[in-house]
């Protein structure tokens, strides 16, 4: 089947596109008056949409490409990670979304401006804006690769780069005048594209392979080199393994309360909500929906594996060889050569829709922090500004974030490549320089009365320290023990957290 575009693909597409950019359009024509109505939606926020919005933000184009990849290559193991999703937003919902709510907070790291000071807030917020980069970029990256599939039928580092900079350029244009309303708005929109595109691939899949169910099944749970893709849950105590069920129960449930509760990009979604007790249902409800989406996205992967792997399998079904191309490809070149007519477009939409999630809200989110946590506090200083002034600012502020995330996107590409992790690790494993010196401040906050600016800000830099003294390119630059490589991210998280946290209590409270 060719993989070029018909004029139907190109209508779906083209259509999804206007209609994106028309909700931007529209809630650009409601007048932002404060910063509060850009970055907090007013705090009138249904939260079954804010729910729909924070799913959408955490899987986006991680879920989107990164799903599909785990499921061909391993098993269900990802899986498993929601139910450190949801211990993580139970523990959020009561412990920090009511906190933030009594502050009237515009960002999460104003509860350490309470605390201790504001130059401890700023620290925190750089820290943020630091990890952020870092994740976004990486996302952006995940995104490129298939708007690089589309456009270029290959991901070679010119075409990752191009891929990008539109990407840049979508999201903002989507983001710039309408706030966070519209990301939210947007999101919805996103959410059920991306999911409907993704049952649309699994359900073709499922009709091509010549077997029923239970082969399938079978063929699953015992593949010819001794695996088992069905493998949901596993009690391997081995370090190396991310999803194995104790690193599931520790640095998985630390990176998803990281996530929930002090990620800006995250939580600025639950704080657009009337009061605390309906972001914290939204927190909650999402982590229950996403667990059938996760399943979703891995089952496409799993089919692939038959498609792909398995032609002893396929016979009598769609003729085709073994996939010879990148691995973090497959689901990609599966849509641009095998899809019909139509399905393909809807599929590219679904694609779309999943980067564009990923770009808008990094780029509220990081300018809400540098707008509200640094550029406010400064001026205020010295003269008096208007609402509408920083309303403009934020707007500047998207610009210049827009910028760096391009800029990180390419570093990814270089950074994945020399890493060789699978796109959901490599995901979430950028994410754990920034999640571990916050997690150990914010511990320091939740449970202890001790701390310091100082130390605070002694724990932000230990945490990012001690993840970096773990990534394998440091430990062969600085000859360190090679055992430090086969660390997997949740533990590189948990080490970094408890070194963090022991630095915090240091100082004494102010």
């Amino acid at each position: 089947m060719s993989g070029t575009f018909t004029t139907l693909d190109w209508i779906i597409v083209i259509g999804y596109l206007i209609l994106l950019l028309s909700i931007g359009w529209f809630f650009s024509r409601i007048k932002l008056k404060t910063v509060k109505d850009y970055f907090l939606g007013s705090n009138d926020m249904a939260p079954w949409v804010v729910a729909i919005s924070v799913i959408a933000t955490t899987q986006s184009a991680a879920t989107f490409l990164g799903g599909p990849d785990q499921g061909y290559r391993g098993d269900y193991t990802y899986l498993a990670t929601s139910i450190a999703a949801i211990i993580g937003s139970i523990f959020v919902a009561r412990t920090l979304i009511p906190r933030f709510y009594a502050l009237k907070s515009t960002t999460v790291y104003e509860l350490l401006n309470q605390r201790y000071s504001i130059r401890a807030m700023r620290a925190a917020g750089l820290m943020y804006i630091i990890g952020r980069f870092l994740a976004s970029g990486s996302r952006l990256y995940l995104a490129a690769i298939a708007v690089s599939m589309i456009l270029f039928s290959n991901i070679d580092a010119n075409n990752i780069i191009i891929s990008s900079l539109i990407l840049v350029i979508l999201g903002f244009s989507v983001t710039f005048l309408g706030g966070i309303r519209s990301i939210i708005w947007t999101d919805l929109l996103q959410f059920f594209m991306y999911v409907l595109s993704a049952a649309g691939v699994l359900y073709f899949l499922l009709n091509t392979i010549p077997l029923t169910m239970p082969e399938i099944i079978s063929a699953l749970a015992e593949t010819p080199e001794g695996q088992n893709k069905l493998l949901l849950l596993d009690f391997n105590f081995d370090l190396s393994k991310p999803y194995a069920l104790i690193s599931i129960f520790t640095g998985m449930t630390l990176l998803y309360i990281a996530s929930f509760g002090l990620d800006q990009d995250i939580t600025q979604r639950l704080l657009t909500c009337r009061k605390d007790t309906d972001g914290s249902k939204a927190l909650i409800v999402s982590a229950i929906i996403g667990i059938p989406i996760v399943w979703l996205f891995i089952s496409v992967g799993q089919a692939l594996y038959i498609f792909y792997d398995r032609p002893d399998l396929m016979i009598g079904g769609t003729i085709n060889s073994e996939f010879k191309g990148e691995k973090i490809t497959i689901f990609m070149h599966y849509i641009l050569n095998q899809l019909p007519s139509g399905l393909k477009g809807l599929v590219t939409v679904g694609v779309i829709a999943a980067a564009v999630s990923t770009i808008n809200s990094g780029l509220n989110s990081m300018s809400s922090v540098l707008v509200q946590d640094f550029y406010r506090p400064w001026t205020e200083r010295r003269s008096t500004k208007s609402e509408i002034h920083y309303v403009r600012a934020g707007q500047i502020g998207m610009g210049l974030v827009g910028f760096i995330l391009f800029a990180m996107s390419v570093i990814c590409f270089y950074w994945q490549r020399y890493s060789g992790l699978p796109l959901i690790d490599f995901a979430l494993s950028v994410m754990v320089f920034a999640y571990s010196g916050l997690l150990g401040v914010y511990f320091t906050v939740i449970f202890t009365n001790r701390g310091s600016t100082p130390s605070v800000i002694l724990a932000l830099i230990a945490g990012f320290i001690t993840t970096l003294l773990q990534q394998a390119y440091i430990v062969e630059l600085l000859g360190l023990p090679v055992s430090w490589t086969n660390i997997a991210f949740t533990w590189q998280l948990c080490i970094g957290t408890a070194v963090s946290f022991f630095i915090c209590i240091l100082g004494n409270k102010e």
